[in-house]
This record gives structure tokens, C-alpha cells and sequence, in this order.
């Protein structure tokens, strides 16, 4: 079991956004100090809700402050890039850094952020396998051309290379965000692991892991990498020293980050979007998550871990909005749960 946390850059009510980037760089520093394994880094754009906009370009200067940590992008929000762009960005990280960075893509919504970057709301509707395919196929080929419907190119190299990287592996992982049959099965059938979000539980999660591995095995994936496949699984972590602590400090906090940042989200295209009430959402991660006790917390861990199948967690640790309680609370997941799972 893998245990990372994941980083938003919230930005809570009355807080700057250089207030809610600096927690966010803290938090990972302090992730490493603390002995988790990853740190998990989320992109969103024009809204308070996360105010980092490039995952990977925080990965690349958080790779640069750490040592033995993985840096992986939960998610790069692929419609609004360029995949071979992010492929260079990634095969780029990947040597630098070793080894330590993970590339973890998804749709992203039907939001503003498709009308501002010019790829239409056809790129987030449709135009998703033809870019996760070409991303990599980037990151796996010496030379690669196009002709699909939205990326049609010449045969030109790869520079850099990642499968020339001294690692332990030939490029840098890819990781599918994953929330409806269709796309766990774009992911089963190229054998990229699945992330899992946080709004769903046990059970869901056990039925998308089993989901992802019927449709590899149909696509004929080796045993061993249907065996082997390292999901992710997205969740919230507070510890306290009583359940009813960890959980008044989420519900303090927390729906008043969800009511001013899921509010800022506009639809490109002017759709009816429905929108979760923030306190009994915070009250329903708060049941599905290890949020109390440290004993808690590493018994829901492996209960997960057990039920599901899921290797690897990304746990917001930020809940709190508050930087000193987020350095707290990443301590205590480290010194007083990791020891109870390992």
C-alpha cells in the first residue's frame, strides 16, 4: 500500500490565491519530511476552488524540492492541452527527476476553460481517446506522426526520449481518471491504471476495479499487468485525537471552500449543472474517508485497500484550510498511520 497526499491549492474563503499556492508547495515539502509516498497535484482554471492551473508545471518545480517523493498530476485536464505537448513536459520531468514523476489525465467538464483554450467542447465530448492515444504513443515511440480528427501531423522524433531515462521503468506512468464505464474501459484496454475520485466509496470503487479488469482481459492485456495494475484511489484525511474533532474541523471549513469554488464553475455551453449542498458533501467524505483517529484512519486504509483492489491513496490533507493545521495534520498521518500500515 502506497499512501500520497493530494494536493488542491484551495483556496478558502477570505485567503489570497499566493496564500493557498504556498500551502500547497508546504504541503508537499512536508509530505516528504513526513515518509508518504507520492503527492498527488490537482489543475483547475479560472475558479477558487483549486488556483493552481498547470498541474505539471508545480510538479516540475516540486520535483526540484525533493528528493525521494513522487510527483504525479491528478489531473492534467488533457481536452485543454496539447498531447503532445504534455507528452514532452512529461517525458521531460520524468528524466530529470529519475523517475519520480507520474502523468495522471482526465476529461476534466464541459466548462469555459474549452471556449478560452479553443479546443471546443467536441475535445472534452469526443475528442478524449484520440488524445489519450497520441499522449502515449508519444511517451512510448521514437517517432510519431498523426492523422485523427483533431491532430494531424507529419512524422517527427521524440525529444527527449523517456524509454532513455536510468529508471527502473521505460517512460513515465500515466494514470486515468476514471468516472463512468466508458472511460475505465479507454483505460483497461491500453492497461493504464485508473484514478478513482473521492465521491464514491468502497463498494463503487471494488466495482470499477473489476469492471477495469473485465475489459483488459478482453482486449487481451498480459495476466500479470491485470495483476499488477497500481489504481489510485482519492479521498480526505484529518487526524485527531477523537473522530468528532477531525470531523468538526472539516465541517468547519470545508463547505465554505466548496460553496465559493464549485459556484465559480461556468459551462461553456450554458447547460444546468447540479450542484452537491457543501456541508452534507463534507459530512459524506468525512463517513467515506479516514477522518478521525489515527487507529481509524490505517484501519480504513487496509479495509479499503482489502475491499477494492486499490494500491495507492491520495488523501487532501488541506481540509483544514489552514497551513499550519495541514503541516499537523501530514505529521501525524506519518509518524502515527503509516507505521500502523507498513
Amino acid at each position: 500500500m502506497h499512501v500520497g497526499s493530494f494536493v488542491l491549492a484551495a483556496q478558502f474563503p477570505g485567503q489570497g490565491q499566493g496564500e493557498a499556492l504556498h500551502r500547497a508547495v508546504r504541503a508537499a515539502e512536508v509530505s516528504e519530511e513526513a515518509g508518504l509516498d507520492a503527492v498527488w497535484l490537482a489543475e483547475h482554471h479560472f475558479v477558487p476552488y483549486g488556483t493552481c492551473p498547470s498541474a505539471v508545471t508545480l510538479a516540475a518545480l516540486l520535483l526540484g524540492r525533493t528528493r525521494r517523493i513522487r510527483v504525479g498530476t491528478a489531473v492534467s485536464v488533457l481536452p485543454t492541452a496539447h498531447p503532445v505537448a504534455l507528452g514532452e513536459q512529461a517525458a521531460l520531468l520524468h528524466l530529470t527527476s529519475g523517475g519520480r514523476f507520474t502523468l495522471g489525465v482526465g476529461r476534466g467538464g464541459p466548462w469555459v476553460d474549452l471556449e478560452v483554450f479553443g479546443s471546443g467542447l467536441g475535445a472534452y465530448e469526443h475528442g478524449f481517446p484520440e488524445s489519450l492515444d497520441l499522449l502515449v504513443r508519444w511517451l512510448s515511440e521514437p517517432s510519431v506522426s498523426a492523422s485523427g480528427e483533431r491532430f494531424s501531423f507529419r512524422e517527427v522524433p521524440v525529444v527527449p526520449r523517456p524509454s532513455e531515462a536510468l529508471t527502473d521503468t521505460p517512460g513515465p506512468e500515466v494514470v486515468v481518471a476514471c468516472t463512468s464505464p466508458s472511460t475505465v474501459r479507454l483505460a483497461a484496454e491500453r492497461g493504464l491504471p485508473m484514478l478513482l475520485g473521492m465521491h464514491i466509496g468502497d463498494e463503487e470503487k471494488a466495482e470499477m476495479v473489476a469492471l477495469w479488469r473485465q475489459f483488459a482481459r478482453a482486449a487481451g492485456r498480459p495476466a500479470e499487468e491485470i495483476a499488477g495494475a497500481a489504481h489510485v484511489s482519492a479521498g480526505v484525511c484529518q487526524i485527531a485525537d477523537r473522530r468528532s474533532d477531525a470531523a468538526e474541523t472539516l465541517l468547519k471549513a470545508m463547505p465554505g471552500w466548496l460553496k465559493q469554488g464549485l459556484d465559480a464553475h461556468v459551462t461553456v455551453d450554458g447547460r444546468a449543472r447540479a450542484m452537491r449542498d457543501p456541508f452534507a458533501y463534507t459530512e459524506l467524505l468525512c463517513g467515506l474517508h479516514p477522518v478521525g483517529t489515527p487507529r481509524l484512519a490505517a484501519d480504513r486504509l487496509a479495509a479499503t485497500s482489502e475491499r477494492t483492489g486499490v494500491s495507492r491513496f491520495a488523501l487532501l490533507v488541506e481540509g483544514s484550510g489552514d497551513l499550519a493545521a495541514t503541516e499537523e495534520n501530514l505529521r501525524r498521518i506519518g509518524a502515527e498511520v503509516l507505521p500502523q500500515l507498513r
